[in-house]
């Protein structure tokens, strides 16, 4: 895949939009390097249909990054709709999901507990007493694995 750019697809519930947003300046260098091109429900356009919006750019993502919460696990829309096809997409090898685990809450039984997540060790951000060497560490598995992608 060299030469290309590698799609990142964040799910996320909107209580948890201030981690997502500190998340993504850790994931700005990979950006600026010409890497990565990440997207979220917030770059829908007025008038745009979010469902299909979301779903189109969830169906091109080659990194599903899953922002893991209780309030992520308590989303319908995310559970039925974005986790479903996620899943779907990592078993038949078409895109990475990567959970990143955000704040304690019992996901070790959801589909996605058996990928390797982020921050090691599955520690929470929140628990972090420097949530910048979470977030560095967020952001350096990530940049791992899209150079893994790019390498293919």
């Amino acid at each position: 895949m060299s030469d290309q750019v590698v799609k990142i697809f964040t799910s996320y519930a909107h209580e948890d939009e201030g981690l997502k947003d500190e998340m993504d300046k850790y994931l700005k260098v990979l950006k600026r390097s010409g890497k990565i091109d990440s997207w979220n429900d917030r770059e829908l356009i007025a008038g745009q249909e979010w469902n299909e919006g979301i779903m189109n750019e969830l169906a091109n993502a080659n990194i599903i990054l899953l922002l893991v919460s209780v309030d992520f696990l308590a989303s319908d829309f995310i559970w039925d709709k974005e986790l479903a096809e996620a899943m779907k997409r990592h078993e038949a090898g078409d895109a990475f999901v990567v959970p990143v685990i955000l704040r304690n809450c019992k996901w070790t039984s959801m589909p996605f507990a058996k990928l390797q997540a982020l921050p090691r060790n599955a520690k929470p951000i929140s628990e972090y007493a420097d949530r910048d060497a979470a977030f560095t560490e967020v952001a350096t598995g990530i940049e791992r694995l899209v150079d893994h992608i790019l390498l293919k």
